[in-house]
């Protein structure tokens, strides 16, 4: 049995089964939904079709990080089991729980002086984040040390690529992300907007595309021309998607298509509701290993 844990938020948007198959732990953030608060639990509590349709109706959505009390509360088991903790957080670019982490680590590691805490900055989210912690799964299991996985992920979070695009500008512009004027024009010539998360974990609006078949060959290309080894990437590549599984599926089968040597099949899951609180139905967000983000 491992002699530490690692661990990660639910924004990592990994399903149930994938954390328990790969032996990864998870504390969950919160959100509102017309102002009754719920947790952010996989679409356990709200399955994800009814949480989006609910957006859809007009239903207004917040979302609230994890708070110091809750990571202490989350941490202190598993330091009482003798074992040291590796948590990785959502990108600080998009959200300050980085912090509530690092104190929950001060407080705990004045009570367990002879536990590692270690807490890291994905500069990531939704299934980039997820697709991080399963390779940081899989170095665990090769037999790396605690140490070597947090150097690791220091070294190799830059690496992890993030494109997204949506069809649905509608929560962009509620969310303040894009004008009303600019939503409206967009919505009118049926531009899709292609995005993606810069070296200090921001999202940004990189490209303007007309038509959702454009956007879908555009976000490919973007792989190809990032990924690790262009089209020879070997690596896993997963996607995320809300509301819009066809979508998804379509530039999953494009990925398969120009990536013959893929490990295995492209990943689909859902953007969760803390994540899809604010992105709305109609984002499709694809993630592989590449050279690093330097901008």
């Amino acid at each position: 049995m491992s002699e530490f844990v690692i661990s990660c938020c639910s924004t990592a948007d990994l399903t149930e089964e994938h954390f328990q198959k790969r032996g990864l732990s998870y504390i969950c953030f919160h959100y509102e939904l017309d102002g009754k608060e719920y947790t952010d639990d996989l679409g356990k509590s709200i399955p994800f079709d009814k949480f989006y349709a609910a957006m859809v109706n007009g239903a207004q959505t917040r979302t609230s990080q994890i708070n110091a009390e809750e990571f202490t509360e989350y941490f202190e088991p598993f330091l009482k089991d003798g074992k040291d903790i590796l948590h990785v957080t959502l990108s600080s670019g998009i959200s300050g729980v980085v912090n509530s982490a690092m104190m929950a680590k001060e407080m705990l590691e004045e009570r367990y002086p002879e536990r590692k805490i270690y807490i890291v900055d994905s500069l990531g989210a939704s299934s980039g984040y997820g697709l991080l912690m399963d390779q940081l799964a899989d170095l665990r299991d090769e037999g790396k040390s605690i140490d070597e996985i947090y150097q690791w992920a220091l070294t190799h979070r830059l690496n992890m690529h993030h494109w997204f695009f949506s069809t649905d500008l509608t929560f962009y512009i509620r969310g303040g992300r894009i004008s009303k004027t600019a939503g409206a024009i967009g919505g009118l010539l049926n531009i899709c907007p292609l995005l993606n998360m810069d070296n200090a974990g921001r999202l940004v609006p990189r490209y303007k595309i007309r038509t959702k078949k454009k956007v879908i060959r555009a976000i490919v290309d973007k792989m190809e021309e990032f990924a690790d080894n262009g089209l020879d990437y070997s690596g896993k590549c997963y996607i995320s998607q809300s509301a819009c599984y066809e979508d998804a599926r379509a530039v999953a089968d494009l990925v398969e298509q120009r990536f013959p040597k893929l490990n295995g099949k492209v990943e689909i899951n859902p953007i969760g509701t803390t994540i899809g609180s604010h992105t709305g139905p109609g984002t499709v967000a694809l993630f592989f290993w590449g050279s690093e983000r330097t901008e």
